[in-house]
């Protein structure tokens, strides 16, 4: 528990300070909400809001969840490092060349599905959204909603125009994620491969390969996030969306 606790006091740098609290004032007017409301959905003093988007005290990452839960989006923003672009609605050519109106059908709010690698009967729910940021003239993705925040990503989108095929990559610190999808069905869901690396005990690593699901928010009247065990009511749907990934040969998994 005082691990726990060090981990969800921990301070954000000042820049991500900065990022944060622009981020949620841009949402605050967009809504057309007040910060006491706001402070009120996520059980936050009034006086603490107020200081951090001030810029008076640093996010810690307890607060920073807290208004991530209360407003439905994620706050935190990895550093996308990318070519510079080639114009200012085109995509750098390592990431496809697209232009961003060839690409708006892939912006929206997504719920992912993969296999939990703790729980062989689970399966792990937490949502992803992909927007064009003109900052970096891509698509990025953003996740949130995790209950492993630590892990939360937001990276770049490639779309190439040779494979059909969608990636999701990160790259941090030399490390790299990389997930392949499908082009969208019908219905807006994606299918596909997340190669990663699952956390073991202590600071060991293993690379791990599963399939990956990624369906549109709205196709879920009441959406489970988090570990989602055999008892969910959503557990049945989320099996068959990844069930899909292997028996529609959306990615084949071979064995030795």
């Amino acid at each position: 528990m005082q691990m726990q606790d060090k981990i969800t006091d921990r301070q954000l740098s000042d820049e991500q300070s900065r990022e944060i609290a622009e981020t949620i004032r841009e949402e605050l007017a967009r809504r057309r909400i007040s910060r006491q409301a706001l402070a009120e959905q996520a059980k936050l003093s009034l006086s603490t809001l107020e200081k951090v988007l001030g810029g008076r005290r640093p996010f810690t990452l307890a607060t920073t969840v807290r208004l991530e839960q209360a407003l439905g989006v994620s706050l935190r923003k990895s550093v996308i490092v990318v070519a510079p672009p080639a114009a200012n609605d085109v995509a750098p050519d390592s990431l496809g060349s697209y232009a961003h109106r060839a690409v708006t059908w892939l912006e929206d709010v997504y719920i992912t599905l993969r296999p939990s690698f703790g729980d062989k009967d689970a399966i792990f729910a937490y949502r992803t959204e992909i927007v064009w940021e003109p900052k970096v003239s891509s698509l990025v993705f953003r996740e949130g909603e995790r209950t492993d925040a630590a892990y939360e990503h937001t990276g770049e989108v490639a779309v190439p125009h040779q494979s059909g095929f969608i990636y999701l990559v990160i790259i941090k610190h030399g490390q790299h994620r990389v997930i392949t999808v499908s082009r969208p069905t019908v219905a807006g869901e994606m299918y596909g491969i997340i190669s990663t690396l699952r956390a073991g005990p202590g600071s060991q690593l293993t690379p791990i390969a599963a399939p990956i699901a990624y369906v549109p928010l709205r196709n879920v009247p009441k959406p489970s996030l988090g570990r989602v065990g055999p008892d969910d009511p959503n557990h049945a749907l989320y099996a068959r969306h990844l069930r899909r990934t292997v028996e529609e040969s959306f990615a084949l998994f071979l064995s030795v």
